[in-house]
């Protein structure tokens, strides 16, 4: 079985490299806001998937791994991937849609909030230049808006 690469796989490549990253997020509405930094490494994986690890800080100071997968499924018309990070045991299933140069990944969680909840998320990748791109994370409050809790700048 061999696939061809096309023009959505070819957009994730854009994303291939070595990045440094700095952010801002914050865990609920009564805490206070925190910075971070880091490093990704992004690889291809046979030009159709894209599997980008990241390391940095928690705010306690403690280490961080995080590992997401991004691929194209044609049959779905539709990104998919997945969210792993060694703070916490929940595997993120992403699905998405990429509208110009921003890919917005919907997943569904724990709720950072209320314990014991879960809640939908929505990530959004876009792509400044070849240089620069923003990650975006929000969550859908009881209000049925979504809020902003984390944005990190991504560079080369």
């Amino acid at each position: 079985m061999i696939t061809e690469p096309l023009a959505e796989h070819r957009w994730l490549q854009a994303l291939v490299g070595d990045w440094t990253f700095e952010g801002e997020g914050t865990m609920g509405p009564d805490k206070p806001p925190h910075r971070f930094t880091g490093t990704e490494t992004v690889r291809s994986i046979g030009g159709v998937w894209v599997q980008l690890e990241g390391r940095g800080e928690m705010p306690d100071g403690t280490p961080s791994i995080t590992l997401m997968t991004l691929g194209y499924d044609p049959a779905k018309k539709r990104y998919l991937g997945t969210w792993i990070g060694s703070m916490m045991t929940h595997m993120w299933i992403y699905d998405g849609v990429l509208d110009g140069n921003v890919l917005t990944l919907e997943t569904e969680g724990p709720d950072f909030v209320t314990e014991g909840k879960t809640t939908r998320y929505r990530d959004t990748i876009e792509i400044e230049s070849a240089e620069h791109r923003v990650l975006s994370s929000q969550a859908l409050g009881d209000d049925g808006s979504w809020h902003t809790f984390m944005t990190a700048h991504y560079r080369r």
